[in-house]
């Protein structure tokens, strides 16, 4: 390679090096000391599933991870972060959704909160005014996530302060089989 080339392909190597990092940080937001769903609480468990054949089976998926630890850019099955988790309880029943949670929101199907299953995801702007977070609902205002580092894999409700403050809206990859 020339000296000219070189100089040409370092900026280049750079930018695509920036672009990956920066792909992987908006996976998924980490949050702040003293949120829901963090640290040792207690770990409540949903009711009955009475969504989408493709919707319970991703909410038993995401359901079984429940205690995982949180790794940021975790995709499973050992550890997760908020889309990851998504994106592997998906992929276990052979849908391919996208990685980010601001990717996960914008390819969704919109459903409104009063018509949410358990399966469907909910997503949430916890830092500034993108989509930061996402879990899987699981029904009576519960969803599973993952939720900070240190954290596990989790069921949070919807009613908890910041998530009702910083819900986004919600969204749908599988329908009733």
């Amino acid at each position: 390679m020339t000296s000219s080339c070189r100089e040409a392909f370092v900026p280049l190597a750079r930018v695509l090096a920036l672009g990956v990092v920066l792909t992987v940080l908006a996976a998924c937001t980490p949050f702040q000391r003293g949120m829901p769903g963090g640290g040792t609480d207690p770990v409540p468990r949903a009711g009955g599933n009475d969504g989408s054949a493709g919707g319970t089976t991703v909410l038993r998926v995401a359901e079984s991870q429940i205690g995982a630890p949180y790794r940021y850019g975790g995709a499973g099955p050992d550890a997760y972060d908020c889309s990851g988790l998504v994106s592997y309880s998906f992929r276990q029943i052979g849908v391919v959704v996208p990685r980010t949670a601001a990717q996960q929101f914008a390819a969704a199907t919109p459903v409104a909160r009063r018509d949410l299953q358990p399966g469907d995801l909910v997503f949430f702007r916890l830092a500034g005014r993108e989509v930061s977070h996402v879990g899987i609902y699981a029904g009576g205002d519960l969803f599973v996530h993952a939720p900070q580092r240190g954290g596990y894999v989790r069921m949070a409700s919807l009613e908890d302060e910041v998530f009702r403050k910083g819900w986004a809206g919600a969204g749908r990859f599988v329908t009733a089989e």
